[in-house]
C-alpha cells in the first residue's frame, strides 16, 4: 500500500524547505497562500451533516452542503534572479482533508494528506520571449464553476510545461504530462497545447485548447482526444459583470475532457458540454454568480448519459460587515433506469469583515439546506449515501441540514 504522508511530515517538509531557500537567499520575498474551510453541521433526522449530491453528477452545488474540514497551504519562493531579467522559484502546497464524523486524522480512508503541488519554474524567460518554463507537480490552467467547485477545464499535471510564450499577438502553452489525477493508474503520456490571446470582440478573450492522449502499453488501451473553445467577456450587461462561455468535446480517452478519462474507451465513445457563467456585481451590495452546463455522453456499452445542472448564487448586503447568500441548485441526470432529480435551496447569514460582495473573504456562515429528489435518484444512489434508501432521511425523498461554516482564502 501507499504510504500517505501524516499532517507532521508535510508541515516539516514545507518548513524546512523554506528555511533552506531563505538562508542562502534572504533579499528573496518568500509568498504564503492558502485556503480553508470547517465548520460543524447536523441533520434534521439526527446525526451529523449531510451532503447532497446527484448520482451520475460530477459536482454539487456547495454553499451549506460540504462535509469536510478542508485546507491547502502554500510556500512559494524566488531563489535565483539573473542579469536577463528572469528569475528562478519554487513553489509546494500541501492540501489537507477530513470528512466531518471522523477524527481529524487525515489519513484514513475518510481523509488525506498529501502534497498536491511541488515545482520549479523559470519566469520572464528571454529565450522564451518572456515566457515560462515549469517542471513538476502543479495545478495548471484551472477553470471552474465556482458556485459548484467544478473544475471543467483543467491541465493539472505531473510533468512540464512551457506557459504563455508570446508569439505574435497570440500566447502559446504545451504541457506535457504522466499523470493527472491522484489515484491515476495506469500512467499516461497526455499533452495539451493551448493557444490564448485571441481578441474577437471589445472587451472578450478567446482561449482555444487541444489535448491528446496518448495508447498506453496496458492491454486493450486506446489514445484519445479532446478540445476546448473558450470566451470570457468583461463589462458583460454592466461594468463589474463577467461572462464564460465554454464548449467541449473529446472522443476515447478524452471523454474526461478536463482530465485523461478512461483509456479502454474507443472513437465511438464521445461526450459534449457546455458550460456558462455569468458574474455580476451591481454595485457594492448586490453581487453574485448564475451557471448552467449541459454534458452528453455517448457510449457503445449502453451507458450513455445526460447532465444538465443550473443554478445561481445572489448575494444581498445588508451592510458592510453583513450579507445574506441564497443559493439554488437544480442536477438532472437521464441515464438507464430514468431521469434522476436534486434539487437544493441554502439560505446563509453571513458575517463579511472584508465587505459584502461575493468575492469578500473571509466569511462566517449559519446556513439552512433544503434538497429533495425524486424516485430514480434514489434507486441509482450508493447503499448508505445520503439520497439512497439507507441513507441519512431512510425512504424519504427531501431533507434538511443546518450548521455554521468559516471559509476564507489569502495571498
Amino acid at each position: 500500500m501507499k504510504r500517505i504522508p501524516t499532517t507532521r511530515t508535510i508541515r516539516n517538509l514545507l518548513l524546512s524547505g523554506a528555511a533552506c531557500l531563505a538562508l542562502p537567499f534572504s533579499a528573496a520575498a518568500l509568498d504564503f497562500s492558502g485556503y480553508y474551510r470547517d465548520g460543524f453541521g447536523g441533520s434534521a433526522e439526527g446525526g451529523t451533516q449531510a451532503c447532497f449530491k446527484l448520482p451520475g453528477a460530477q459536482s454539487k452545488f456547495r454553499l451549506g452542503n460540504e462535509c469536510e474540514q478542508y485546507i491547502e497551504l502554500a510556500l512559494r519562493q524566488d531563489v535565483l534572479e539573473f542579469d536577463d531579467g528572469s528569475t528562478l522559484g519554487v513553489f509546494g502546497m500541501a492540501q489537507l482533508y477530513n470528512e466531518y464524523g471522523h477524527s481529524l486524522k487525515f489519513s484514513d480512508e475518510h481523509g488525506y494528506s498529501r502534497l498536491s503541488q511541488w515545482y520549479a519554474e523559470w519566469k520572464d524567460m528571454p529565450v522564451l520571449n518572456g515566457g515560462n518554463f515549469w517542471l513538476g507537480r502543479r495545478w495548471y490552467n484551472r477553470n471552474d464553476i465556482h458556485i459548484s467547485d467544478f473544475w471543467y477545464w483543467n491541465q493539472s499535471a505531473t510533468g512540464f510545461g512551457f506557459d504563455e510564450v508570446p508569439i505574435g499577438d497570440l500566447e502559446y502553452s504545451y504541457v506535457f504530462s504522466r499523470k493527472d489525477g491522484q489515484d491515476q493508474d495506469p500512467y499516461v503520456n497526455r499533452h495539451d497545447i493551448t493557444v490564448g490571446g485571441f481578441e474577437p470582440n471589445p472587451g472578450g478573450e478567446l482561449k482555444v485548447g487541444v489535448s491528446y492522449i496518448q495508447k498506453p502499453d496496458s492491454r486493450d488501451a486506446r489514445s484519445g482526444w479532446s478540445t476546448t473553445v473558450q470566451h470570457k467577456q468583461k463589462g458583460f450587461l454592466g461594468e463589474g459583470n463577467s461572462n464564460t462561455l465554454a464548449l467541449q468535446f473529446g472522443r476515447g480517452s478524452g471523454t474526461g475532457l478536463s482530465y485523461t478519462g478512461d483509456t479502454t474507451l474507443n472513437s465511438t465513445d464521445k461526450s459534449w458540454r457546455l458550460i456558462e457563467i455569468f458574474d455580476w456585481e451591481t454595485g457594492p451590495r448586490f453581487s453574485g454568480e448564475f451557471s448552467v452546463l449541459y454534458q452528453k455522453d455517448v457510449r457503445s456499452d449502453g451507458g450513455s448519459q445526460r447532465w444538465l445542472s443550473v443554478g445561481m448564487r445572489p448575494v444581498f448586503g445588508i451592510n458592510d460587515q453583513f450579507k445574506v447568500s441564497v443559493e439554488l441548485g437544480r442536477d438532472q441526470v437521464k441515464a438507464p433506469g430514468g431521469t434522476r432529480k436534486l434539487t437544493k435551496f441554502t439560505v446563509t447569514p453571513t458575517w463579511s469583515p472584508s465587505g459584502p460582495g461575493f468575492w469578500k473573504r473571509p466569511e462566517l456562515r449559519v446556513f439552512y439546506t433544503y434538497a429533495a429528489w425524486n424516485e430514480a435518484a434514489q434507486r441509482a444512489a450508493d447503499p448508505g449515501s445520503t439520497l439512497s434508501e439507507t441513507g441519512t432521511f431512510g425512504s424519504d425523498r427531501n431533507g434538511a441540514t443546518f450548521g455554521v461554516q468559516v471559509e476564507h482564502w489569502w495571498k
